[in-house]
């Protein structure tokens, strides 16, 4: 009896402990059977860029034709230039130091005012069209290679870090780090690899079939570094501190010899225009060369206007909606920007309607890479994010905070000389509000955006009958000016202004004053919201000593 139980016992226990290793296994297996599930994307060509493969995130499917690679447009949108379009009978593409047009029926792609002769043209399949990538590598900076054993298209960006290494035995290469985990290529002794990270002992690698997995660490010998991230050099380290130089289209530009300006490092004299017919206009010339001399003795950088008052709404609206109109400007300005020995541009083009947005925004990233190829800057004047459709409705903040080296933050006539109530040029309210919009509505990088100071007020004048007019009075003049004033200046904390109100016959005069210590006030935003610097309307407006006061509020 005592024998039969014990038999039972341990036939109960033996079962007990079958399950468990029935159970421990079924775990098992269910745990590591996720690591040997097929991911491959399968019967299309698999497209990897920067060892990251996107093929799932393709709007379109690759297409592999006569030795060409074929990505649709809203695919190089995706990964590339997010302002690609259609134009006409051509694309045209952008990228940080290119622009190129290329057409669907001449083998001929335009890179940089270049013509190059190509071995693919666009194409239409489906209604979506299509370029080909490998007459593209010049533009977007890429390496390519198509994998024909594993139909594989593999992208690498010319300017990111790249390390090799290389195989220092037979290895397989797991699809996880993990030694169960599917093989997903396996490598011969002395087989080079792409390093892509390493952690836990386990490195990540793309194979020379263009396949992503994980090595051991110590499977892997010979590193090389192929190269270097390529990061852009500015073209001033610090903050900027630029002032305008206006003169106008009748007189020559300034003589400035032997002035020397404390703090400044870059000037923007009012070199060029576009006249009523579309014309590009340079401004006396000789004069204009020998003040570039003078600022390049100095030290300083010049970025030199170029305006589009004199062309008129109806002639800038012509020109920003033609492509081969904007092309003619852009190899205008790169024309002059080397006859001239320039270091920049600063296009100040303003009274734009407001469906011309998009088309000053592709001016501007048609503009932009062709700068940067030859170490040039493009700054862009921008108003305050409110206002009038031809005054401020007109600019697309996000694109060109995007593409722009660097938007100038017209931070002044908050109250201008077309207003029909006295109020202050640039409350400090009013500035720090307008900064705020840039940097969270409208996304703007906060290095790349430039403060406007005005060096100028107006004097008010209203009549018994509510009317109200007003005169431009310059920094340096405002004492002056006041002179009659029998009334004092009252401080004004929200605007950080002096304020003086006084009656001069039948009339009231006002005005809120500009003087060292608002633009003190001004400057000290700059460090508070980190932007890239300050730009002064206009040099000879000003109190001398302010140049010292800007520089010693940049330099907290």
């Amino acid at each position: 009896m005592e024998q039969e139980k014990n038999k039972k016992f341990f036939g109960l226990i033996k079962r007990i402990i079958i399950c468990a290793i029935l159970l421990a296994t079924s775990i098992f297996v269910i745990q590591t059977a996720k690591y040997y599930v097929r991911n491959d994307i399968e019967n299309q060509t698999n497209l990897i860029i920067n060892n990251n493969n996107v093929t799932k995130r393709l709007k379109s499917k690759l297409i592999v034709e006569n030795d060409n690679i074929y990505i649709s447009i809203n695919d190089l949108k995706n990964f590339f230039d997010n302002f690609i379009y259609e134009d006409s009978n051509q694309v045209i593409t952008s990228s940080e130091k290119k622009v190129a047009s290329i057409g669907f029926n001449e083998k001929v792609i335009n890179i940089n005012g270049a013509n190059i002769k190509t071995k693919a043209t666009a194409i239409k399949k489906d209604e979506v069209t299509y370029l080909p990538i490998n007459e593209l590598l010049n533009v977007y900076d890429v390496q390519m290679e198509y994998l024909k054993n594993t139909d594989i298209v593999t992208l690498d960006s010319l300017d990111k870090e790249q390390t090799k290494a290389t195989a220092c035995k037979n290895v397989s290469v797991k699809l996880y780090a993990r030694n169960l985990s599917r093989t997903v290529d396996k490598l011969k002794q002395g087989a080079m690899v792409v390093v892509i990270s390493e952690k836990d002992g386990w490195t990540k690698v793309r194979t020379e079939n263009g396949k992503i997995g994980y090595i051991k660490n110590n499977k892997l010998t010979n590193y090389i570094k192929i190269r270097d991230d390529m990061q852009a050099q500015k073209q001033i380290s610090g903050k900027i501190n630029l002032f305008w130089d206006y003169y106008s289209e009748y007189v020559s530009a300034p003589d400035r010899t032997g002035e020397y300006i404390q703090g400044v490092n870059v000037v923007s004299p009012t070199m060029f225009y576009i006249d009523s017919n579309g014309k590009f206009v340079e401004k006396s010339k000789d004069a204009a060369k020998k003040y570039v001399e003078w600022a390049h003795s100095n030290n300083y950088k010049v970025w030199a206007l170029v305006s589009n008052d004199k062309a008129g709404i109806k002639t800038t609206s012509s020109i920003l909606q033609s492509y081969e109109e904007r092309t003619r400007i852009i190899e205008e300005i790169l024309r002059v920007s080397t006859e001239y020995g320039l270091d920049g541009i600063n296009i100040d083009f303003e009274n734009m309607y407001q469906d011309d947005k998009d088309n000053f925004s592709q001016f501007i990233i048609e503009l932009a890479p062709r700068m940067r190829e030859i170490g040039l800057v493009t700054s862009v004047d921008v108003t305050a994010p409110d206002g009038s459709p031809t005054w401020s409705l007109c600019f697309d903040r996000i694109v060109l905070g995007k593409v722009a080296d660097y938007l100038m933050f017209m931070a002044y006539d908050q109250f201008g000389s077309s207003s029909n109530k006295a109020g202050t040029t640039a409350g400090y309210d009013w500035v720090e509000l307008g900064i705020n919009k840039f940097l969270k509505t409208h996304e703007v990088d906060s290095n790349k955006l430039i403060l406007g100071l005005p060096l100028y007020t107006r004097l008010w004048t209203e009549t018994a009958n509510g009317e109200v007019s007003s005169k431009t009075v310059n920094m340096k003049d405002i004492d002056s000016t006041l002179s009659e004033a029998n009334s004092s200046k009252v401080w004004n904390d929200d605007l950080k202004q002096f304020y003086i109100e006084y009656a001069s016959g039948s009339t009231t005069k006002k005005m809120w004053i500009e003087d060292i210590t608002s633009i003190k006030a001004k400057v000290s935003l700059v460090n508070k919201y980190n932007l890239g610097g300050v730009a002064s309307w206009e040099k000879d407006r000003e109190d001398e000593a302010v140049w010292s006061v800007i520089e010693e509020e940049l330099k907290k």
